[in-house]
């Protein structure tokens, strides 16, 4: 696996449940901090106790041989592994956890008495869109879901979203996902990359709500947020929800931006 928010997690709650941890991470990012594989989400891994393997290899969401040759070497020392893909995402259960989040939402928004038609997020890996999208289509709630493309490789996430997206309404018993909305002008280029636009983001969220964004996931949502509301391209009358997917670690890996 790859995505370090996803392995940090998995390092954690191997720890707690007693279970050995091994951690393929791939240098998805080019990036010249010298700190950059020894802070952030990799140092929690390591303080959870995660064998932790550094793998050279370009990024892609796709399943890789290093997963691979991690999973015959364990099988070959007598373990039995549970795989878990980047981001936990392609994954036979990788998009139940926001289908929860959906059904989460509308109770709070029933409780509340909200109802945000327009959700933001960023989008990679694929099944947090892809769950929110199926979710909604059991609970037969047609609002617009916005995916922001951090991949840089918009035609593969997109379609492991979609992919996701029905795999998890079948298991759910929805029906009718709607198609995917993913905007592709704000990753920058480059998985993992900021540009001003990026960091600009960054700032606005930071100076103006104390809300810490990093550069990899949600410096580049916050960015299309921004953009496409400057824009008129969510409505001025939306109420718009922005989710954040919990990327603050990575920050320290990037201390060279500002």
């Amino acid at each position: 696996m790859g995505c370090s928010r996803t392995t940090r997690q998995v390092a954690a709650v191997a720890a707690h449940a007693g279970l050995k941890c091994v951690l393929i991470q791939e240098s998805w990012v080019d990036w010249p901090d010298p700190a950059y594989d020894k802070v952030g989400n990799i140092l929690i891994s390591r303080l959870a106790g995660a064998d932790i393997r550094l793998v050279r290899a370009g990024f892609d969401i796709g399943f890789k041989q290093s997963w691979e040759n991690a999973l015959a070497e364990i099988v070959e020392s007598g373990g039995r592994p549970y795989p878990i893909p980047a981001g936990a995402s392609d994954h036979p259960l990788g998009g139940l956890g926001f289908a929860r989040w959906a059904y989460e939402l509308a109770e709070q928004e029933a409780a509340l008495g909200v109802f945000f038609d327009t959700i933001v997020v960023c989008s990679v890996t694929g099944s947090t869109q892809a769950g929110m999208l199926a979710g909604f289509a059991a609970l037969h709630d047609h609002r617009r879901v916005i995916g922001i493309d951090a991949s840089a490789k918009p035609m593969q996430t997109r379609d492991q979203i979609t992919r996701i997206a029905h795999q998890t309404a079948k298991l759910i018993g929805a029906a009718d996902v709607p198609p995917v909305e993913l905007d592709e002008r704000y990753h920058a280029g480059t998985y993992g990359i900021p540009d001003e636009s990026t960091v600009d983001a960054m700032r606005v969220a930071a100076r103006t709500e104390g809300m810490v964004t990093d550069p990899v996931y949600e410096g580049k949502s916050m960015a299309g947020l921004i953009d496409l509301v400057s824009r008129n391209e969510i409505e001025p009358t939306s109420t718009v929800l922005y989710v954040h997917l919990g990327g603050q670690p990575a920050l320290n890996a990037y201390s060279t931006i500002l």
